[in-house]
């Protein structure tokens, strides 16, 4: 073989290959709690979610002609197997993105890896407020989210407890001892100071605790008549049967963990009535949301899960988007592309019109979340005249 015709088989080797990497599906990677902690069912929801969605965009003929297909990691929650995942999807596997993890603490144990390699992560379950905080002052951040924000939560949360100073005389606040749980305390402390509110007393517990009345036997001590409870679903029920062990019901908030089916099961349908808690869905759901419960629903280990499966779906959409408008699965040209989306995005929970930007990579706010409560073994939106007269000015963040 002369030198121009190995010059041209090697052209048309390079043009072979190029050809195979356009036709090669894109891999996304789902990296979350799948099996071991109370938010598993939570993960497994949007896992659901996310699939439905590819199903959806292959169908209608996939992103930039190529299908998506998804890589799940469980990282049973615990945080040297949720790294070693990270780095298994991205270097291994080879995925254009990440989603998850289900518990915020995991995602601060490795969000300097998607940061450091430039692959763009959206998570949809874990609410730690830090998760989508830049690495450093100014630089690009890669962690994108749809789902509930801890700080969101918070602001809301405390603004009622100061618009019911009324009732909610003194004030107590519990959480779990994880980071999920740590991340939300310093959240509550540095908001109920926002609002001018003094804590009488701050207790913590453990995730698999299930006698916490020697923290409440404190807080009834201390004249609390309003507890604010950080922790996720069976951790929450936990305590409010402890509340039930010595008669002690003070009001409670709490986070969104209240809507998981693990809570309502281990707290019984009497007691799941107690906290006032918000998330992004309500059950008198919308008709796209309704079709997309149709087709799954039997999937979810309850109804209450749909609003991960929910986050799920919206943040496969947000990414295709921006793989569209990027025209590449580059991780730096898609985090440019999700920072400023120029098309909205029809997702279920909302019509997403510039969602991320430069410096803010939240898609959902207090706007988008729904005040609930647990009534007859329902979740149900919930209201009263503290919620329908609140302003902008109460919400101080």
């Amino acid at each position: 073989m002369n030198i121009n015709h190995m010059l041209m088989a090697a052209v048309a080797a390079c043009a072979a290959l190029g050809a195979s990497a356009q036709t090669r599906d894109i891999k996304l990677g789902y990296n979350g709690d799948l099996s071991a902690s109370p938010s598993a069912q939570s993960g497994q929801a949007a896992v659901i979610g996310m699939q439905a969605a590819i199903d959806d965009l292959n169908t209608a003929g996939g992103v930039l002609g190529r299908k998506l297909t998804l890589v799940v990691r469980d990282d049973t929650s615990a945080p040297p197997k949720s790294i070693q995942n990270m780095s298994d999807l991205i270097d291994n596997e080879k995925v254009a993105a990440v989603f998850g993890p289900t518990n915020s603490g995991n995602a601060m144990a490795w969000k300097h890896i998607p940061n450091q390699k430039k692959i763009p992560v959206i998570g949809n379950v874990g609410s730690g407020t830090d998760i989508t905080k830049p690495v450093s002052v100014g630089s690009d951040n890669y962690m994108f989210r749809v789902s509930m924000v801890d700080h969101e939560q918070v602001v809301a949360l405390m603004a009622y407890v100061k618009k019911n100073a009324a009732r909610s005389k003194v004030i107590g606040l519990m959480a779990e001892s994880t980071g999920y749980g740590q991340g939300g305390l310093k959240d509550m402390e540095e908001i109920a100071a926002l609002q001018g509110i003094k804590p009488a007393a701050i207790e913590r517990f453990g995730v698999g605790d299930t006698d916490m009345t020697s923290q409440l036997n404190k807080m009834k001590s201390a004249g609390v008549d309003t507890l604010v409870i950080w922790a996720q679903g069976t951790p929450i029920a936990q305590l409010i049967r402890s509340m039930e062990k010595i008669n002690y019901f003070p009001a409670v908030l709490t986070s969104w963990a209240a809507d998981n089916v693990t809570f309502f099961d281990a707290a019984g349908k009497t007691l799941a009535e107690k906290p006032l808690f918000m998330r992004t869905v309500d059950e008198n759901r919308p008709p796209a949301q309704q079709k997309l419960f149709d087709r799954i629903g039997a999937q979810l280990k309850g109804p209450s899960a749909f609003s991960f499966a929910a986050h799920g779906y919206d943040s496969v959409l947000l990414l295709a988007q921006a793989m569209k408008q990027a025209g590449s699965t580059d991780g730096s040209a898609v985090r440019a592309a999700l920072e400023d989306l120029k098309v909205p995005v029809n997702g279920l929970l909302k019509t997403y019109n510039k969602p991320f930007s430069k410096t803010q990579h939240e898609a959902l706010t207090a706007k988008d979340f729904v005040w609930t409560k647990w009534k007859n073994g329902k979740l149900v939106a919930y209201t009263d005249p503290i919620i329908s007269g609140f302003s902008a000015a109460d919400f101080k963040k």
